[in-house]
């Protein structure tokens, strides 16, 4: 008798050990979710815009008042990982005196901020000892947004849907790798006209700093759009920057050429180039800088940035957010200051066509900004966009109050 007891007593036991030890390794893992989410992180933005646009071919002129409100609430970590959630509103301050894209009123000037409630992220992600990878709806910035970019100017932001590594295998190298299946454009959930773009787009980018610097960046980026095939295109190249001092003058260089053709069905046949070159000489109390950007052209076609934070790029006034059949060169000189806690800027731009040497136009730019408190900031922005061979007379002027909590 006892020889069957002592075996049962000790299987017993053992079970008993056994599923001690799993609650135990649950509530474990129970307090660290429970402590994850009491130590998350719960951000408010709330970014007021009064914009006006003035176009000489528009019957009305477009004022819009508008208001976007955002929480974020991101969890603290748990065994590596991390949640993040992020909701958007934007709210009109008054009448929507303007086409915001998807109000149908077309005979006034577009501002692209259509009012509506949004999940701007959603992700997943996971934090290793030299990676992080994430899953979900996410932001993107790639280098200075030339080509990846969330276009946070408009009220909407552009994020994406799909899944990203970024690697640090060196001190001195990163590696970052996305697959997106979904682009959540700037025009809102509910807008049947600008629909999200959906397929399958890859991103590679290589950065390696070879010092604090200099560096030197590689990129691959492939998109296939299932819902705009003229869009869908395959684009490589390298930029490299840089920072010297010249004497007691600071200077820093950007340089980058990028190849691009169609892919998937586009049925557009091209294949473009892209070249920049933008200096900036840094003084004691002002920055002088200027450079040439160049979107060449070839059978009818331009090259294409469709995932750009574009408004950062040849001028405010938005007029070339889709390059032009003929391509377009941009020669601009620019000029920046701070005189009494505000910030001032200036910049002139000259446009004109990589193929069949027409002259498009040129623009002014001018913005001015001060932070008020820590928190608060507030900016002031004009354009004017003087056409000639593309485009029409145009004004914008932007007046914007940033709040972060």
């Amino acid at each position: 008798m006892s020889q069957l007891i002592k075996p049962t007593i000790i299987k017993l036991t053992a079970l008993a050990l056994t599923m001690s030890a799993a609650f135990t390794t649950s509530a474990n893992a129970l307090d660290e979710v429970s402590a994850a989410v009491k130590n998350s992180n719960v951000d408010i933005n709330l970014r007021y815009r009064l914009e006006s646009v003035d176009d000489d071919i528009k019957g009305e002129d477009s004022l819009g008042s508008t208001l976007k409100s955002r929480i974020t609430v991101t969890t603290a970590p748990v065994y590596g990982f991390n949640a993040k959630v992020e909701v958007d509103n934007v709210t009109y301050i008054g009448n929507d005196k303007f086409n915001s894209t998807d109000n149908g009123k077309t005979d006034h000037p577009t501002i692209a901020d259509p009012d509506g409630t949004e999940i701007n992220q959603a992700f997943l992600k996971y934090t290793g000892g030299f990676y992080d990878v994430t899953a979900g709806r996410q932001r993107i910035n790639l280098d200075d947004q030339r080509f990846i970019g969330g276009v946070a100017w408009r009220q909407n932001e552009q994020t994406f849907d799909g899944y990203r590594i970024k690697v640090t295998p060196m001190d001195k190298l990163t590696l970052d790798a996305s697959y997106v299946y979904n682009v959540n454009r700037i025009f809102g959930e509910d807008n049947d006209a600008k629909s999200d773009l959906h397929g399958d787009v890859y991103l590679a980018n290589a950065k390696y700093a070879f010092t604090k610097n200099h560096s030197l960046t590689a990129f691959y980026y492939e998109m296939e759009f299932d819902n705009s095939d003229p869009l869908s295109n395959s684009t490589y190249g390298a930029t490299y920057n840089g920072a010297f001092n010249v004497g007691n003058t600071g200077l820093d260089i950007k340089a980058g050429y990028a190849s691009q053709e169609d892919a998937g069905d586009n049925a557009n046949e091209y294949e473009a180039d892209y070249i920049v070159f933008d200096a900036n000489f840094k003084f004691e109390y002002f920055t002088l800088g200027g450079g040439y950007e160049l979107l060449g052209s070839d059978n009818n076609v331009g090259f294409q940035t469709p995932l750009a934070t574009a408004h950062k790029f040849q001028g405010f006034a938005d007029m070339f957010l889709a390059t032009p059949e003929q391509g377009i060169e941009d020669i601009y000189l620019k000029a920046s200051t701070k005189i009494m806690d505000v910030k001032l800027a200036a910049a002139y731009h000259n446009y004109e066509s990589d193929e069949d040497s027409e002259e498009y136009g040129d623009e002014v730019n001018f913005t001015a900004s001060y932070q008020v408190t820590k928190q608060v900031n507030t900016l002031f922005k004009a354009a004017y966009y003087n056409a000639d061979d593309y485009g029409n007379d145009t004004a914008k002027f932007w007046f914007m109050t940033t709040a972060n909590f």
